[in-house]
């Protein structure tokens, strides 16, 4: 099968037919290096407050494609990839993160120099018991397409016994209809099956699809997903959604609560903060820049984290502060992130959708819908199973006691700004960017 980009200048204008029946609005910002658009998924309007949820992520269209395929149409598309290419990514000439790039930056795996997407090959490995990934409407080509991704990266093959699709809903709440598709939706599936199998590829993994992005979907979506994981012996439930908080939701906090399940939700794409993020039942995940040399030999080397400056945070206007909290500085509410990972699109994460409305095949994908899957991944891959969220994060932040095991377990991201007016800096220790940090080794997890 012939894979190109996924990207030409008609499947751009049909970024907003979601079948929500949203205006077809999508959004794009030029940055150095292509454009970044924002699928109509994500964008949230005044009448979907406390109503319904948005995806919090955005495509990378790389400005160079015309060099590699001068016939397509708009110099859009990638030429095909060597089907019997070594592992890694699909493409050369960029420096896009892999699951082995990522696992090199964030100590997962042996080191490799400079942690070079194009020169890494040691993935991350095991993972055991389940992840539960909770999201709004079908992805037809769910299990293909990670296996795609799997085979372009050589990673573990997924079968319908690992990887199990689950329509919410009906008697039990997992036993509902087929939903219809959403390809902005479909692109967020994708993205969150491959970044959990990417950092645990061992584990099971539930695709939980909600009939519809709305709350009362997605919250009976996430109590099938609980209930599967505990089932399954315990594991995560990662949500890459979420919407500007509203006063009634701290009523909803409860779906959150499952024993032997801990929770991740991302904290959003714009200054402020979203829930179900500042819930303090879940993990809330913020988002990160992976620095990378940009040109000369050494192109595509890891140089360091910082902030990204798009990447949601700061105090709820609802949630009280929880006691894990107690070692920050005083407030009278929720913080929120709590941790963070990769999540700026110019240096986003190669994801794989053979998706019918914005095509086939590889994508640049980054906001915090990256972070959220891959802490989970991680902390599956762990392997401590933590009794519940509020258990993982005592442990996170129990590592304030030390400054040794905080210096073990977490980068401690100092550089780059976020929030409104840039007015929130990451600094050491803590701060309303980054949270406690990224990833740093499987301790303390």
């Amino acid at each position: 099968m012939r894979s190109v980009f996924a990207f030409t200048a008609s499947a751009a204008l049909l970024l907003g037919s979601a079948i929500s029946g949203f205006a077809q609005e999508p959004l794009v910002t030029r940055s150095r290096g292509g454009r970044v658009v924002t699928p109509e998924s994500a964008i949230e309007r005044p009448e979907d407050v406390g109503v319904r949820a948005h995806t919090p992520y955005r495509v990378l269209v790389p400005s160079d494609r015309s060099r590699f395929a001068p016939g397509e149409p708009n110099g859009l598309a990638l030429p095909a990839f060597a089907a019997s290419a070594v592992p890694g990514p699909p493409f050369s000439g960029y420096a896009y993160e892999t699951p082995a790039s990522l696992g090199c930056v964030y100590h997962l795996t042996k080191s490799s120099a400079g942690c070079n997407p194009n020169v890494a090959t040691a993935n991350p490995t095991s993972g055991s018991k389940a992840v539960g990934i909770v999201d709004a409407f079908d992805y037809p080509t769910a299990l293909a397409d990670l296996n795609a991704y799997s085979t372009q990266f050589g990673l573990g093959t997924m079968t319908t016994s690992t990887f199990k699709v689950v329509f919410a809903g009906g008697t039990n709440g997992c036993n509902g209809p087929q939903p219809a598709n959403d390809p902005g939706w479909e692109g967020e599936e994708a993205l969150d099956i491959e970044m959990v199998h990417a950092m645990a590829p061992r584990a099971k993994i539930f695709l939980v699809e909600a009939q519809t992005n709305s709350f009362t979907d997605l919250m009976t979506a996430e109590d099938c997903a609980s209930s599967l994981v505990a089932a399954a012996g315990g594991g995560e439930v990662t949500n890459s959604w979420g919407g500007s908080e509203f006063s009634s939701e701290t009523s909803m906090d409860s779906h959150f609560t499952t024993t032997k399940v801990v929770y991740f939700a991302s904290t959003g794409d714009s200054a402020g903060t979203i829930w179900p993020s500042v819930s303090p039942n879940v993990v809330a995940v913020g988002g990160t820049t992976t620095r990378r040399v940009s040109s000369g030999s050494t192109f595509g080397n890891f140089i360091r984290e910082a902030a990204w400056e798009d990447g949601g945070g700061g105090s709820s206007a609802f949630e009280a502060r929880p006691s894990y909290q107690s070692v920050l500085p005083s407030a009278p509410h929720r913080l929120v992130p709590d941790v963070s990972a990769v999540a700026n699109p110019n240096t986003g994460v190669w994801v794989y959708d053979n998706n019918a409305t914005f095509g086939c095949c590889w994508y640049v994908f980054g906001g915090t819908s990256v972070s959220s899957p891959l802490w989970a991944g991680i902390v599956n891959r762990a392997g401590h199973f933590a009794a519940s969220s509020n258990a993982e994060l005592t442990t996170i932040y129990g590592a304030f006691a030390s400054a040794s095991t905080y210096s073990a377990d977490y980068f401690d991201i100092s550089q780059g700004f976020c929030g409104f007016y840039d007015g929130d800096a990451s600094a050491v220790s803590w701060d309303a960017c980054t949270g406690v940090g990224s990833p740093k080794t499987y301790t303390g997890k």
